[in-house]
């Protein structure tokens, strides 16, 4: 359980491991004549729960001691409530790795009466099956909020489940820590060298980090400075990718991007960078922003100005945007063929916004309604793919029904091919379809599967396929129902 996790880490690892109340007490044996232990003091003997804001304050004292210090330090199942998170916050006590340890209710139960019962337990505590349920409500009501706080903020937080056993978890626990403090170190070695260091793991919020960006805001200063690219990393809300240089906090596009970065981060900020961050910076814009930027019109005559340039400027990549893919930029609207478009202009804008509009322009597409269309072209735009479908499909198999010409035998065909594949009908409708398509073509392939095991010499049932007289009956039963049902 949680209680041997921590003894293995304190005794592998040296960390000092506290609970809320143990702090609590700590503090009190150490400095009994001080203000807070009075205060503390006054509550406990009127029998009320210390208020939060006093067992932060007294946790805070116990974690400046210099064995907390040196040593590092565990609080053990606190903060439990978003109160706690707070008031903890305010006083500059952030997480560095949270570890969650899962377990159903069942599990709790079996587990709590057999510590009730164990020997080596030597005080009564409020630990009946009762009380465990009341705690485990309290725990399942608050959690969800403590841990989308931390996962939002600090991405701090890790699950295990503690039903595993003792050696994998401790295994899994010192992995996180291990991890965590070697980022830690890596990044104080790399910052007193003056070299910049990554800042993931480092539990930094998005608003500091928003905050303390450099020159380049949140675009990548490796691919402005490799590539002449603008990518926007504000998306990126891991961190992952972020550097500190210089004070100031840099994200960059990926893993490449960031090893170039630390390996000379001079030579992609200011004053060395090659390329400044331009002025006019793209941005997509919405349908809704679109409309109120009336009369405004669209740039290149509406057409995609990636499609035009990457086609070699040819005629046929003149391809019209997407209403739902426009960008500003330089005070003009600008709009993509998708979002695979849409990325490459915000990349590199000035490739494609000063390229001149060619003189020859498709011709402009007029929607209309197919129902004012003459039979042959109302045909053509609805009917005609399924039609050629279903002809292509009756080519491919020429049906021939017993009894029936094979002139009326394609017609079926087709009306059944229709019917099984038509987009508008129900699902029902084109399973019923479908499944009589392929009776009607087992009746047809009759013809030939008689025609290939009969000859002109009689033969027993002995020497006859195994299915041969059962086919004989159907297709002589045909012949008092030539056309098969609708």
């Amino acid at each position: 359980g949680i209680n041997a996790e921590y003894g293995r880490l304190e005794r592998d690892h040296g960390i000092v491991c506290l609970s809320a109340g143990e702090a609590v007490r700590l503090f009190m044996v150490q400095f009994p004549a001080s203000s807070l232990t009075k205060e503390m003091e006054s509550h406990l003997r009127a029998g009320v729960t210390l208020p939060d804001a006093l067992v932060v304050e007294a946790i805070e004292k116990i974690m400046l001691s210099q064995q907390c210090q040196t040593r590092g330090y565990v609080l053990d199942g606190f903060p439990n409530t978003i109160e706690q998170v707070k008031l903890l916050t305010e006083l500059s006590i952030i997480p560095v790795q949270i570890i969650e340890l899962t377990l159903s209710n069942k599990d709790v139960h079996w587990r709590g009466t057999a510590d009730r019962h164990s020997p080596d337990k030597t005080l009564p505590l409020h630990d009946s099956a009762p009380i465990l349920d009341v705690k485990l409500s309290s725990y399942k009501r608050n959690i969800n909020v403590v841990r989308a706080h931390y996962e939002k903020e600090h991405r701090n937080w890790s699950t295990l489940e503690a039903n595993r056993s003792k050696w994998l978890l401790n295994e899994q626990c010192a992995e996180y820590i291990n991890k965590q403090l070697l980022m830690v170190q890596t990044y104080l070695q790399r910052r007193s060298t003056g070299m910049a260091a990554s800042i993931y793991g480092l539990c930094v919020t998005p608003n500091e980090c928003s905050s303390r960006l450099g020159e380049f805001s949140h675009y990548c200063p490796v691919s402005l400075a490799t590539r002449y690219e603008l990518i926007d990393c504000s998306e990126e809300s891991t961190l992952k990718y972020t550097a500190e240089y210089r004070a100031r906090y840099y994200k960059m596009a990926g893993q490449t991007e960031l090893d170039l970065f630390l390996e000379n981060a001079e030579k992609f900020v200011a004053p060395a960078a090659p390329n400044r961050l331009p002025e006019n910076l793209p941005r997509c814009v919405s349908k809704a922003e679109v409309k109120q930027m009336f009369p405004k019109e669209l740039s290149f005559r509406g057409y995609c100005p990636v499609t035009y340039v990457l086609g070699n400027k040819r005629y046929e990549a003149l391809t019209p945007g997407s209403k739902d893919h426009v960008a500003l930029f330089a005070d003009e609207l600008f709009s993509m063929r998708d979002e695979t478009a849409l990325e490459v202009f915000l990349r590199q804008p000035w490739r494609f916004s000063e390229i001149p509009l060619p003189a020859k322009l498709p011709p402009a597409k007029i929607s209309q309604d197919v129902n004012t269309l003459p039979m042959l072209g109302y045909m053509e735009q609805s009917v005609a793919k399924a039609l050629i479908e279903a002809m292509t499909s009756c080519s491919d198999f020429k049906p021939k029904y017993p009894y029936v010409n094979a002139h009326k035998s394609a017609l079926l065909y087709v009306a059944y091919h229709l019917k099984a594949h038509n987009p508008k009908a129900t699902e029902y409708s084109r399973e019923k379809y479908r499944k009589k398509l392929e009776k009607y073509k087992q009746h047809c392939q009759l013809i030939k599967y008689l025609g290939d095991n009969m000859n002109r010499r009689y033969r027993p049932d002995s020497e006859r396929p195994i299915d041969f007289n059962y086919k004989m009956d159907e297709f002589l039963a045909l012949k008092n129902h030539p056309l098969p049902s609708s």
